[in-house]
């Protein structure tokens, strides 16, 4: 399990549990950690792509090694961890956090390919959020306001990272894929958040690879860099690659979801071993 960290401080206890440290950022990283800016890579777009700077280095330089052992491997953040607990998914402690953490993928997950985190619905804004964001939107399409079943992740797309930019995205897919996931945005009211997931094979994780990246580099040409304002802008490489990851998993092997607990460590990062 890879843990992905923008803080040096938090190297004791992604050791404690048994995690392995993944540095991004300009933060003073000691030898421990994996980084993103070593070999091939693209760490100059960090600021755009966040964790996936890192997916980018590990596919060109990590995963074909024999170091990379086989398996599940799978991804979490500082801040965002894998649970096989339902309940108390926003713990209090470093304490309770770890009594919530997966330590190994349970039985029950055995017969699947990929494990995905928990859905997140797209229908469950408020009027208010409508009116701040997406008046644009609501403008075009009223029904919105009033429909649940009408806010697809489209929607949920274009209200907060920008309008008819996915759409934009989606041409620029392959064949193959361009269909098939532009059915899916606008059809689907739920997607699988934070970029997290938990392969059972290296061969599946560099099949995501070699499709997500040529993509995003074709996004590239059509956002580029300079000129996006604002968090959900500035990230849209990050959010496509939520949304498509949601779709090319399911898509491709079978899946199954798992909670995933919410605690930032940053609070806590002079703690004591526990």
């Amino acid at each position: 399990m890879f843990c992905i960290s923008m803080n040096a401080n938090h190297l004791n206890f992604i050791k404690e549990i048994n995690y392995l440290p993944v540095g991004l950022g300009k933060d003073s990283f000691s030898s421990e950690w994996f980084r993103d800016n070593t070999g091939i890579n693209i760490t100059e777009k960090n600021n755009y792509y966040g964790e996936y700077t890192f997916h980018y280095w590990l596919w060109k330089n990590y995963i074909d090694l024999d170091e990379m052992k086989g398996g599940w491997i799978g991804f979490c953040q500082y801040r965002k961890f894998w649970s096989v607990e339902k309940k108390d998914l926003l713990p209090n402690s470093l304490k309770q956090l770890k009594t919530l953490l997966l330590t190994e993928i349970p039985e029950s997950y055995q017969d699947v390919d990929v494990i995905l985190g928990d859905e997140l619905p797209t229908t469950n804004f408020k009027i208010m959020k409508f009116l701040k964001k997406g008046l644009k939107l609501i403008l075009n399409k009223p029904s919105y306001l009033f429909k649940k079943n009408k806010r697809n992740i489209k929607f949920h797309f274009d209200l907060m990272h920008g309008y008819n930019n996915l759409d934009q995205a989606i041409n620029l897919l392959d064949d193959e894929n361009r269909k098939d996931f532009k059915d899916f945005v606008n059809t689907k009211t739920s997607f699988n958040p934070q970029n997290m997931f938990i392969c059972n094979s290296k061969e599946i994780l560099k099949n995501y690879y070699s499709t997500i990246f040529p993509w995003l580099e074709r996004c590239e040409e059509k956002f580029g860099f300079q000129n996006l304002a604002g968090y959900g802008k500035i990230r849209i490489y990050t959010f496509l690659a939520e949304r498509f990851m949601s779709y090319w998993f399911q898509k491709n092997y079978k899946c199954k979801t798992m909670p995933i607990v919410f605690y930032d460590i940053k609070k806590d990062f002079n703690h004591k071993p526990l």
